[in-house]
């Protein structure tokens, strides 16, 4: 793969060479192949197709429903939603897609955890456009670089959002105003992302840009404990309470 140096999975590298189908399964999310293609993906970090159609006001939330009931058994809810009228196919591929990059960002990100392969299993959405493992890599590399281009501080990826004071005449556009909006200083960019229907690598992307302009507060590394300060030399370590009460106490005896 020489578009990336280092392969960001080498399991996804293998997988992708040998044509596999099946499951991906990291600590932040899982992708599924079909013939060493990825075809979707999913993270507890990042939004669903289901929240960006039906939050973002394309699909009304009970006709998600009925195509997952229709059409889950038979992996086929994408096609379900474009040959019922829901949805054109461009909207439907677009969406899909934005998706797909989206969780993959996240699946994709370092661990230590282990990284396991199921294969045969499939995805009740289905196939709508399979990717190259190869794009899919390239693209969370560029992600990361662009982050860190931004702002080169992760912690407010994690942390809760929490707005800053405008200096005077500073402003900012209409989607990052809604970001600011929500914002009450507790939900996360992640939990930010699924109240208003965005995917999550371009709510980070706002965040980051918002703290790198003052309007949102970067959290401070956390400072090491003290060391605790060396006994002193010649002295026996006792507890203070303790050695005082033993001063006093050969005090009175002396002058008794």
């Amino acid at each position: 793969m020489s578009a990336v140096a280092t392969p960001v999975s080498p399991m996804l590298v293998r997988l992708a060479a040998e044509k596999a189908t099946g499951a991906l399964l990291r600590d932040h999310g899982t992708l599924y192949l079909v013939d060493g293609r990825i075809v979707h993906a999913e993270s507890p970090a990042a939004p669903g197709v289901d929240v960006l159609l039906t939050t973002g006001g394309r699909l009304p939330r009970e006709g998600w429903d009925e195509a997952v009931d229709r059409a889950g058994a038979h992996r086929a809810v994408g096609r379900f939603l474009v040959d019922s009228g829901r949805l054109r196919d461009g909207e439907l591929e677009i969406c899909h897609l934005g998706a797909v990059f989206d969780a993959a960002f996240f699946a994709l990100s370092p661990t230590s955890g282990p990284t396991r392969f199921r294969y045969g299993v499939g995805h009740w959405f289905g196939t709508v456009r399979p990717v190259s493992a190869e794009a899919v890599e390239r693209e969370t590399v560029r992600r990361r670089e662009l982050l860190d281009a931004v702002w080169p501080y992760a912690a407010v990826d994690t942390a809760p959002v929490v707005p800053r004071p405008a200096a005077p005449g500073q402003t900012v556009g209409a989607r990052r105003r809604a970001l600011l909006a929500a914002a009450d200083g507790e939900r996360t960019p992640a939990e930010l992302a699924r109240l208003l229907g965005r995917p999550a690598f371009h709510t980070l992307l706002d965040v980051r840009r918002l703290a790198a302009a003052g309007l949102v507060a970067t959290p401070l590394d956390p400072a090491p404990d003290p060391a605790p300060p060396p006994p002193l030399a010649g002295l026996p370590v006792t507890d203070p309470d303790i050695a005082l009460l033993r001063r006093l106490r050969d005090a009175l005896e002396a002058h008794l």
